[in-house]
């Protein structure tokens, strides 16, 4: 029996392609305020963001769930997999980075009090990743449902609350402080859960250095993120006030002298 040379045409209704993915809906997202051509580039990317913020999100509820099962492989596996995504939300920055201060400025005033800040899926984001702050919740008043979903999560292990519980029940000597501390509140850094680390790192268990490795590359590009919005930023319009009435410039700055996981970084010295 040979195989058709051409693909089918006629599905008598939708595609299979648009059932799944729902493109025509995608394509009606784009709703500019002004204007001015550039905008729709900066729309679009905006919303390409804050997919890989969900899309992240789900990928670490997913390695927290393997995590729980005691499945180390499966969620490192998990993990590098939303190492990409983060590289990819990082190219991201590149075509709004490359505005000057004047393309910009041709279209920034219809964002009007807009700002990448009021993400509740990137707030979601920084939760899981550690970066708690129960203030963070009052933008988010007005949308219920959203306001919901952070508050359950500022109340929930983050990724890095699993990954220490993990290594708990392998026997590793993580403090109950650490443990069984107020989870609403952003993660300290450990001297103890540091030595941890130091001993992972002069071991030879392969699954666990896999995964501290794993959580480094986060880490890693997560800073990178938070850098390049920091240059976007200062690229596109110095040091005026954001958009969303923050300090701009210097809240970013703000932000990108934290780090996330801290001990993977400051073990490192006593290896």
């Amino acid at each position: 029996m040979s195989c058709p040379v051409s693909p089918k045409l006629d599905f008598g209704g939708t595609t299979p392609y648009e059932d799944y993915v729902h493109a025509s809906v995608l394509h009606t997202l784009q709703q500019q305020w002004s204007k001015d051509p550039r905008e729709m580039s900066f729309l679009v990317i905006t919303q390409v963001m804050e997919l890989y913020f969900g899309l992240l999100c789900f990928e670490w509820r997913q390695a927290q769930t393997e995590l729980r099962q005691n499945d180390l492989r499966a969620a490192v596996r998990t993990l590098r997999r939303s190492d990409l995504h983060l590289q990819a939300l990082s190219a991201a920055w590149r075509p709004i980075a490359r505005m000057t201060p004047t393309e910009f400025n041709s279209f920034r005033d219809a964002l009007g009090e807009g700002s990448g800040f009021q993400s509740g899926m990137y707030r979601e984001m920084e939760f899981l990743l550690g970066e708690k702050s129960a203030s963070m919740l009052v933008p988010h008043r007005a949308v219920p449902a959203m306001h919901a979903q952070l508050e359950e999560s500022l109340a929930k292990p983050s990724l890095y609350d699993d990954v220490l519980a993990a290594l708990k029940r392998r026997g590793f000597d993580i403090p109950s402080e650490v443990l069984d501390r107020d989870l609403t509140k952003a993660y300290e850094a450990s001297p103890e859960v540091e030595q941890v680390w130091a001993a992972i790192y002069r071991g030879d268990d392969r699954d666990l250095l896999e995964l501290g490795e794993a959580l480094t590359d986060i880490a890693e590009e997560f800073a990178r993120w938070r850098y390049d919005h920091l240059l976007a930023t200062r690229r596109s319009m110095g040091a005026k006030v954001g958009t969303g009435g923050s300090a701009g410039v210097a809240w970013l700055e703000k932000r990108t002298q934290r780090a996330v996981f801290p001990e993977l970084w400051t073990a490192r010295s006593y290896v």
